[in-house]
């Protein structure tokens, strides 16, 4: 301390303790790191720890991952299967109504009078019977994989045999009021509605079996745009009421026959249009013996009873 005034001895003194200090402070390691250089609170157990508790919510994530896609195809495969009954319930065809159509013919046929048959009264009923219980017994139970083309032959075989004996009885009824001397026309007046009534149920049979090769080829391929679906007729739920209509709509046997009646009844096409050369001499035909039968035997019959 030579060489200082004494009046700046204590400020000296003060500055190099303060310096001293600061210098220890510099020495000492720090308080949040040990000597590996670790962070303070983080000891090596519990840093290995962490990888096993991310394997284990992986392993868990992906077993929930793969329940979820086995119910997922489960539900799947569930759908599908019942998608598959629906298209094969929705693939059957039906063939009792028109069974029973050909029944009600030929009962039809029983009660017209001897003298408007071919042969006995029984004969060609029973022939017809025969046969409608051939069809019946080989009915392919309306799957439309067993179809059988001999059987649709014989079918329409069936339908010309009735529906040339409506016709036969048809002109003899003609005959019997033009040439001969009548003298009661009551039975006139129900011989010619039964003839109208079976020439109903018989045409009704040929639209049903005729229409777009008949009702299996119908079921196989139920769009009517395609080649092997092409129509013969147009009905109302294909054309103008497809927007009110199911997708998978297909005409039945009923829509056939009430085609059949209302051609019958206003001798021409109404809501239904025939697109074939066939299905227009079909109704062609139809629409002249039943004006033929409303138009002279039965007016004919009435003039009698007068």
């Amino acid at each position: 301390m030579r060489g200082h005034p004494p009046q700046l001895i204590p400020a000296l003194t003060y500055r190099a303790g303060k310096v001293g200090h600061m210098t220890e402070r510099r020495d000492e390691p720090a308080q949040g790191a040990d000597s590996a250089g670790e962070p303070h609170g983080l000891d090596p157990e519990g840093q290995s720890g962490l990888p096993r508790v991310t394997t284990r919510l992986r392993a868990g994530a992906q077993g929930a991952t793969r329940d979820a896609a086995a119910s997922v195809v489960r539900g799947g495969a569930a759908v599908a299967q019942r998608g598959a009954e629906l298209a094969e319930r929705g693939s059957r065809v039906t063939y009792w109504p028109a069974q029973l159509c050909v029944l009600g013919a030929i009962l039809l046929q029983v009660r017209l009078p001897e003298k408007l048959t071919v042969g006995p009264r029984w004969l060609l009923p029973s022939l017809e019977g025969a046969l409608l219980i051939g069809l019946a017994a080989t009915t392919p139970r309306g799957r439309v994989d067993q179809d059988r083309p001999v059987r649709r032959r014989v079918a329409i075989a069936l339908i010309a045999f009735v529906n040339v004996a409506n016709a036969t009885s048809l002109y003899l009824l003609a005959h019997e009021l033009l040439h001969k001397h009548v003298v009661e026309g009551r039975p006139l007046i129900l011989s010619g509605i039964t003839i109208w009534l079976t020439n109903v149920l018989i045409f009704g049979l040929w639209y049903w079996q005729l229409d777009r090769g008949g009702p299996a080829n119908r079921a196989r391929h139920p769009d009517p745009t395609s080649p092997e679906g092409r129509p013969d007729f147009v009905f109302p739920e294909m054309d103008a009421g497809r927007p009110y209509t199911p997708a998978s709509w297909s005409p039945g046997f009923i829509d056939y026959l009430a085609l059949s009646v209302t051609t019958s009844t206003a001798f021409s096409a109404t809501d239904t249009m025939p697109i074939s050369r066939l299905a227009k001499t079909l109704m062609s035909v139809q629409a002249l013996i039943s004006l033929v039968t409303l138009g002279l035997i039965i007016s004919r019959a009435v003039g009698i009873l007068q």
